[in-house]
């Protein structure tokens, strides 16, 4: 029989063997400032802009892109914070004895990064409304969560998760309302 709390102890040792491996590499020291900028696109000011940009580009059905796009974004948000405020997984400066992100996170717990479920979710429902070139921003998707990890507000699993919740919503959003 499988014992959860076994589980949820693998999972938690894995990831903190792979941040310490992510933050003490070479690649943290020389990624930091593009981390912080790749992390500033995923703070959500970007978001509403995308919709007024499909418009003002001439794409076909912006309304009901729209119109589901705000219906993913409030299950994602409503999901987010229940599952956020449920699990109340701690930062990693916080579980870390010695260690300092390189930000400060705006909230409190880490599980599941929002801004990670928040990009795939927004990249997944532009892929399904319009193809084209959109399939390609999943890799700024991989970066917003990637940066989340490099500045040390997330453990991997945070990312890993907010990204299949992200395109999960967004798949199940538009299957229903487009």
């Amino acid at each position: 029989m499988i014992n959860s709390t076994d589980v949820l102890q693998s999972i938690h040792r894995w990831d903190v063997v792979t941040l310490q491996r992510v933050t003490q590499s070479e690649i943290r020291k020389t990624s930091v400032k593009l981390a912080r900028t790749i992390s500033r696109t995923g703070d959500g000011w970007f978001y509403p802009l995308v919709p007024v940009s499909l418009y003002l580009l001439d794409y076909s059905d912006v309304a009901s892109f729209t119109i589901a796009l705000l219906a993913a974004f409030g299950s994602e948000r409503c999901l987010y914070f229940l599952v956020k405020n449920g699990f109340k997984r701690r930062r990693p400066d916080d579980v870390l004895p010695g260690y300092r992100s390189v930000i400060a996170a705006a909230d409190e717990f880490s599980f599941p990064s929002g801004h990670t479920s928040a990009a795939f979710l927004l990249v997944t429902a532009l892929t399904l409304s319009f193809g084209g070139v959109f399939p390609g921003l999943y890799v700024w998707a991989i970066g917003v969560g990637a940066s989340r990890v490099i500045l040390g507000v997330h453990f991997p699993s945070d990312i890993i998760i907010g990204a299949s919740m992200g395109t999960v919503i967004a798949n199940l959003t538009f299957l229903v309302l487009v």
